[in-house]
């Protein structure tokens, strides 16, 4: 999966934004049941299945109104979770500190998969250590980023 499409975000945070819900990002692409567009929210005191259901009605709606998605998928609403996922760059700065798991979209020092404590984000930048180095990329390049929860 990866994020979506600037004119796809244009209908879908609105609507979630209005209903009173914390848009935290979306992803479309191939998942395990097809072709998908899941959408993350968040509330102060969490999120639960009737938001969901809510949210998804409403941009169910919106999306067949604007027409934004030109191929059949599924519409799936739910919360960030304990992997919770990273899209923008005040998300990334709020989990410094921590193991994030983060595969970008071009290979960037050889490799497009990283695991490590994120020790830093600047200037649209986020720097990673793992096994003792320092890896840096836009975040711009991320494909998807994801918290590793602990437990």
């Amino acid at each position: 999966m990866q994020r979506i499409a600037p004119v796809i975000q244009a209908v879908v945070e609105p609507v979630v934004v209005g209903l009173g819900y914390e848009y935290v990002g979306a992803e479309f692409g191939q998942a395990e049941n097809g072709t998908t567009l899941r959408v993350y929210i968040d509330t102060p005191k969490g999120v639960e299945v009737d938001d969901c259901a809510s949210v998804s009605r409403q941009l169910s709606a919106a999306l067949d109104v604007d027409d934004v998605i030109a191929t059949a998928y599924l519409l799936e609403v739910s919360s960030p979770g304990v992997d919770r996922p990273l899209f923008t760059e005040s998300q990334f700065a709020a989990q410094v500190g921590e193991m994030v798991k983060v595969r970008t979209t071009g290979s960037h020092n050889g490799r497009r998969n990283y695991k490590g404590v994120l020790v830093n984000v600047a200037d649209g930048e986020a720097t990673f250590e793992i096994d003792g180095l320092e890896y840096s990329f836009p975040i711009e390049d991320v494909e998807q980023a994801n918290l590793i929860a602990k437990f």
